[in-house]
């Protein structure tokens, strides 16, 4: 064998062991390794629904706070304690580990250290949009399992009470556009939120206004109303009052109209940009296709692959 040829050989394997050990998102990663984990976990998904109709904007949250700090890689099931990534004050209420965990744990009997809890957690998520009538789209698998979980690394979630530009520059910052900022808000399409979130909106805005002047005069009775000052709490009150359970554009107009629950929603409104998507959306144009494209981008946020990450033996403890 000349030297070219050896040349040659050595740039394939070199190009090989890269694949290798870096991987690649895909549609159908599992087909030959593991074909029934996607049935599986859409299985479980439906199973929960049925015993809880809350259950589809549980798991869709759950997918947005994994790959929104340390990327979709499943960090946010973790639990090692007071400084594990779930306690942080912005994943309050965050709920759906324990259907995550068993779809994990019937994957496990069938593919034993094939399936990551990273895809489990992306591949829910899709189900979840599917039950609650959202588009159907194809997931891209192949994350592996972040090894690293820590409460500190917290701050880059988005919260309810930032401003519209903290909100454009933390998207931005995962690489994500201000359409698709619009777009993903449109999750509250379906779900609660709990009145722990709507004092400051309500009752103390600012020193100009007791409550956001982005409320309808004739949307703030009834929001006070639902979570009185110095009342419940932990009260829960649906982010779409009008299609409620359904996945639907509705929240464009509530936002468009100073009807929207969320701080964060309506901060949509506060931007010139933002403003024209919210507009866009609330006049009919193809919501679903698009969030569900929006869906598939922020499933690459910071995904660790191949040797860069691992596969739990359970989703909640690192290996």
């Amino acid at each position: 064998m000349n030297l070219q040829n050896i040349c040659l050989l050595f740039l394939v394997l070199l190009l090989l062991f890269i694949n290798i050990t870096q991987g690649q998102l895909e549609i159908g990663f599992y087909s030959q390794t593991c074909p029934d984990a996607e049935s599986i976990v859409k299985s479980v998904v439906s199973e929960a629904t049925l015993e809880d109709p809350t259950m589809p904007p549980a798991l869709l949250r759950l997918h947005f706070h994994d790959c929104f700090v340390e990327g979709c890689d499943g960090s946010i099931l973790i639990e090692d304690g007071a400084d594990s990534e779930r306690r942080a004050f912005g994943h309050e209420g965050l709920r759906g580990f324990e259907q995550i965990e068993k779809a994990k744990q019937e994957i496990e009997t069938q593919c034993p250290g094939v399936v990551s809890c990273a895809d489990i957690v992306a591949m829910a998520a899709r189900d979840a949009v599917a039950l609650a009538r959202g588009p159907n789209y194809a997931v891209e698998t192949g994350r592996r399992d972040g090894k690293v979980s820590s409460l500190k690394l917290a701050s880059d979630m988005p919260d309810v009470n930032d401003s519209i530009e903290t909100l454009k520059s933390k998207f931005k910052n995962k690489g994500l556009s201000n359409q698709e900022l619009v777009i993903l808000s449109g999750a509250h399409t379906i779900g609660t939120a709990a009145c722990f979130f709507m004092p400051k909106r309500l009752y103390e805005f600012n020193e100009t206004n007791d409550s956001d002047p982005q409320i309808s005069p004739r949307f703030l009775p009834e929001l006070r109303r639902m979570c009185p000052k110095n009342g419940d709490i932990n009260a829960r009150i649906s982010m779409d009052l009008v299609t409620k359970d359904k996945f639907d554009d509705q929240i464009m107009r509530n936002i468009k109209k100073g009807f929207a629950v969320l701080a964060s929603d309506a901060r949509l409104y506060d931007d010139r940009l933002t403003k024209q998507v919210v507009d866009l959306y609330a006049e009919g144009s193809q919501f679903a296709q698009d969030f569900a494209r929006a869906m598939v981008r922020m499933g690459r946020i910071g995904v660790k692959l191949g040797s860069n990450g691992h596969i739990r033996r359970i989703c909640s403890a690192f290996n």
